[in-house]
C-alpha cells in the first residue's frame, strides 16, 4: 500500500511543478516580447540620431494653435497660402514636399535634445521648437547647451521634459499644411525659412 501512496504523491508534484514552470516561462515570454514591442514603437515614434531626421512620426495630424506670445511675422518672404517646396528631413516624405504655409513667425527656433517622458531611446537634435514653447525661458536667445523644460506637445512624451538646446537660428519660422509619407498634416511645426524653397 505504501508504494502506490508514494507513486501517487510523486506524480501530484510533477504536475505541481511543471504547472508551476510553464507558468512562469508565460510570465517571462510575455514580458520580453512585451518589453521588444515598446522598443520598436518608441524607435518608430521618436526622432532618429541623425541629421534631425525621424525613423517614423507621432505627429499629431492637426498640430494645433501656435504658442501663446509668438509673434506673426509682419512681412515674411513666404506669407500665409503661400505653395512651397520643403528641403526639411525631419520625418519621412518631407523632403522635397509640396505645403502651404499657415502660418509664419519671429522668434528665436532651436534644436534640442531631450528623454521623452514615456520613457524610451533619447531624442538627439529635435528641430524645431520655440522659445514659447520652453517653460520660463527667460530672455532669447538661450545659449547652446542651456537645460530647459519643453512645453511643445509635437511628439509623444515631449511636454514636460527636460531638454538640452544643441543650437539656435533666428531665421522667420512657418507651419505648414502638407501630406508626408502617406499622412495629411496641417498647422506642422516648424520649418524654418531655410528648409523652404519657392514651388516650381
Amino acid at each position: 500500500m505504501k508504494t502506490p501512496i508514494k507513486l501517487a504523491l510523486f506524480g501530484a508534484g510533477l504536475v505541481v511543478a511543471f504547472g508551476a514552470v510553464l507558468g512562469l516561462a508565460r510570465v517571462v515570454g510575455s514580458d520580453n516580447v512585451a518589453g521588444s514591442g515598446t522598443n520598436i514603437s518608441d524607435m518608430h515614434e521618436h526622432h532618429g540620431e541623425h541629421d534631425g531626421g525621424a525613423t517614423g512620426h507621432d505627429h499629431a495630424a492637426d498640430g494645433g494653435a501656435p504658442p501663446p506670445g509668438i509673434r506673426t511675422a509682419i512681412d515674411p518672404r513666404y506669407p500665409v497660402g503661400t505653395t512651397v517646396l520643403l528641403t526639411a528631413d525631419h520625418m519621412p516624405g518631407m523632403n522635397g514636399a509640396q505645403a502651404t504655409i499657415s502660418g509664419a513667425f519671429d522668434t528665436t527656433t532651436y534644436s534640442v535634445s531631450y528623454t521623452p517622458t514615456t520613457g524610451g531611446e533619447p531624442v538627439v537634435d529635435h528641430r524645431w521648437v520655440v522659445h514659447e514653447e520652453l517653460d520660463n525661458p527667460g530672455p532669447a536667445p538661450l545659449a547652446d547647451g542651456t537645460e530647459v523644460g519643453l512645453q511643445a506637445e509635437h511628439m509623444g512624451g515631449m511636454n514636460g521634459a527636460r531638454a538640452t538646446i544643441d543650437s539656435s537660428t533666428d531665421e522667420t519660422v512657418y507651419m505648414v499644411d502638407l501630406e508626408a509619407d502617406g499622412m495629411e498634416m496641417t498647422n506642422h511645426k516648424w520649418v524654418v525659412e531655410s528648409e523652404i524653397t519657392p514651388a516650381r
